[in-house]
């Protein structure tokens, strides 16, 4: 096996983590789309599925290590929102704690000397500065338009081309 059995067990735990995202995503979504906001709801369903891409990733690298792949348990997400900009504040929390965990994946990979390993992480480490950054921009944009300016906020979905599509 190419990686250390707490490399492993790391990896494993954030397969968990990145569906726990993609549900967590989902279910934005659907506060989005109950409220007609098609854009928001578009974006946060993009999300779900890019989270659930990022899971797939560390799958195939599992695989490709030789190691089993375990998925934890995945708690429920929160499903009910008191604002637009709860549920964005959500999200761009998330997406700081996903960045700890990459962080925490890549030092286990360099206290390994695992060089397989920190190759295939630089790509979640690049991917972390834009999901933060794509998030901290759109909580900004929510708030500037507060509730009643949501419209506002999806023609800048519009405007910008939906960021952070893969």
């Amino acid at each position: 096996m190419l990686a250390s059995q707490r490399l492993v067990d790391a990896i494993n735990q954030q397969i968990g983590n990145e569906l726990g995202a993609s549900h967590q995503y989902t279910s934005i979504a659907t506060y989005f789309d109950r409220q007609t906001l098609v854009e928001l709801a578009r974006f946060f369903y993009r999300q779900a599925d890019e989270e659930r891409d990022h899971a797939m990733r560390f799958v195939k690298f599992l695989v490709e290590v030789g190691a089993p792949t375990v998925i934890p348990e995945i708690p429920a997400p929160q499903a009910d929102f008191g604002s637009a900009e709860e549920a964005v504040a959500l999200s761009l929390q998330w997406e700081e704690t996903v960045t700890q965990q990459i962080y925490g994946l890549v030092d286990l990979a360099q206290q390994d000397s695992n060089h397989i390993a920190m190759r295939f992480l630089d790509w979640f480490v690049t991917e972390q500065l834009e999901e933060v950054s794509t998030m901290g921009g759109l909580l900004d944009v929510v708030r500037r338009a507060g509730d009643n300016g949501l419209h506002f906020v999806e023609e800048y979905l519009v405007r910008e081309g939906q960021p952070h599509a893969e």
